[in-house]
């Protein structure tokens, strides 16, 4: 799905899957609402994706627990689990509280250590993949660290790693300076290139102008900033160049979801046939 933006910029490559958490954290969380699946059909048909490619996200969603069905007649409604709500409301924290500039570190780590077998290399590759998306980067060999107290219970839940592994939280303490922690266990450069990626798509004065109306906007603008902070490990302010794209980037995301909301909210009701579960 690709949708021209600013001098024929084009949308970044975006799963169904992650417009759908768009989508529902905006017009499903916290409402006791399910939607029917027309709706939706509709909805992301102004994105570009699918019928049939709507249709797998759904089916998909459920069989992970994230959605269940509601029939009325022949029409099926779609509502949240406990657990879709729990992915949700972790994802509006991230977006509305925690933000993507990280000015109130007390200097505190928290360090992961592990040493698994060869014989569960696969368990290893899991506890990496989750350790990256829980914001700790690779120190040294084994040795993940994160900014501030984390909790990494559910990080580590069901992959039974017993004695494999150490958790703890530290301060640095010299010759170790935070900076130099930073610099070695996160690729700096990365992460202030997405969010410049992210400006030159968002901040300029007609972003997408190839999207049919704001309620496209507001779901792109919206997948597209929590993909971003997602993959951000909220690394402190201070130990960050002064000039960091975060700050920019996050100024830009909340004008701009504060302008489309009033007009894609108005897009969404008549298109939104909703059920009271």
């Amino acid at each position: 799905m690709t949708l021209g933006g600013e001098d024929d910029q084009t949308a970044p490559s975006l799963r169904p899957q992650s417009l759908m958490f768009s989508f529902l954290g905006i017009y499903v969380l916290h409402r006791d609402l399910a939607v029917y699946s027309g709706s939706v059909i509709d909805v992301f048909a102004r994105l570009g994706v699918s019928e049939e490619a709507v249709r797998s996200t759904l089916a998909r969603m459920v069989k992970r627990n994230l959605l269940t069905r509601h029939r009325q007649g022949r029409k099926v409604y779609f509502g949240l689990t406990p657990h879709a709500v729990e992915v949700l409301e972790d994802g509006r924290r991230r977006v509305w509280e925690t933000g993507a500039v990280n000015r109130d570190w007390d200097g505190t780590w928290t360090l992961v250590g592990f040493s698994i077998p060869d014989s569960r290399r696969s368990t290893r590759h899991d506890l990496r993949s989750r350790l990256i998306w829980n914001g700790f980067g690779l120190l040294q060999s084994g040795l993940w660290i994160a900014p501030g107290v984390k909790d990494v219970t559910d990080v580590l839940a069901s992959l039974d790693l017993g004695d494999h592994v150490t958790v703890l939280t530290a301060r640095a303490f010299k010759p170790t300076e935070a900076a130099d922690l930073v610099g070695k266990a996160f690729d700096i450069e990365q992460i202030a290139a997405r969010y410049r990626a992210f400006l030159a798509q968002w901040d300029v004065p007609r972003p997408f102008p190839g999207a049919p109306d704001d309620l496209a906007r507001q779901l792109l603008l919206h997948t597209d900033w929590l993909q971003l902070v997602r993959q951000d490990p909220h690394l402190p302010a201070e130990h960050l160049p002064q000039d960091w794209p975060a700050i920019q980037a996050e100024q830009t995301f909340q004008t701009l979801a504060q302008r489309y909301e009033p007009p894609a909210a108005e897009l969404a009701a008549p298109l939104l046939d909703m059920l009271v579960v």
